[in-house]
């Protein structure tokens, strides 16, 4: 099986919509998109989300109507980050030195029991994503065992999700067994970025997934269309025009 995990276009977080560039990144997805032999589709009911695959869907061809999920939403949790705990920020917004010391954070069963988290009822929340996750799962053939997966039902289908940055690294974490906090902080999957994930069955009935690609935006480049900077912080501390 192949799953696609797709991150809206470039956002207006305010309107919960597209800006213009992400209308037009949205437009050469779906070029990318329409040459896809996809089996089913899950979206997030947010509006660039939806907005994002409403533009692929007219160019696909389904045998099945596409789902809307609500735990597919961007990953809610606001917290107190350690230098600035008057104010809510996302989960993916620390600075370096502030968690990277701490070993929790490297550790795939704890990084959740750390106090912020837990204050912020991050562990409640990404095993809600996590339990979903695995039902769909499971519909579509494939048990968590552990650390890998049984093949009930192994099967050659595309599956593709179009949702959020934050959320993305949940559904990678629970897949690789990698903490979520090293996703967040090591990885950026850019506006209508697509990440490919297959599973390998090496033994018979027991699979692993493994990513082929992360946050893919050639369909963005062979246009000449940058990348959005959207969740991205300043590469340089002196660019002013970055976000810090």
């Amino acid at each position: 099986m192949r799953l696609l995990i797709i991150r809206h276009g470039d956002p207006d977080y305010v309107n919960d919509s597209l800006t213009e560039k992400g209308k037009r990144e949205a437009e050469l997805l779906s070029d990318r998109i329409a040459k896809e032999k996809i089996d089913r589709v899950y979206i997030s009911p947010l509006g660039r989300a939806r907005e994002t695959a409403e533009a692929c869907l007219k160019k696909m061809k389904l045998s099945s109507e596409p789902k809307v999920y609500d735990w597919l939403k961007e990953f809610a949790p606001r917290i107190k980050r350690p230098d600035r705990p008057e104010m809510g920020s996302i989960c993916w917004d620390w600075m370096p030195e502030d968690w990277t010391g701490n070993e929790i954070f490297y550790d795939f069963d704890k990084w959740t029991e750390y106090p912020v988290f837990m204050e912020a009822n991050v562990k409640e929340e990404v095993r809600y994503v996590w339990t979903e996750f695995e039902k769909l799962l499971n519909e579509l053939g494939y048990e968590k065992n552990g650390k890998y997966f049984k093949a009930v039902k192994p099967n050659n289908d595309t599956v593709a999700f179009f949702c959020h940055f934050g959320l993305e690294s949940v559904l990678l974490s629970y897949l690789l067994n990698i903490p979520t906090m090293l996703l967040w902080h090591g990885f950026i999957a850019a506006p209508t970025s697509v990440t490919t994930v297959y599973t390998e069955e090496r033994r018979e009935g027991k699979a692993y997934f493994r990513v082929s690609a992360f946050g893919d935006i050639s369909h963005l480049y062979v246009k000449d269309e940058p990348p959005a900077f959207s969740g991205r912080f300043c590469e340089c501390f002196t660019n002013e025009n970055e976000r810090h």
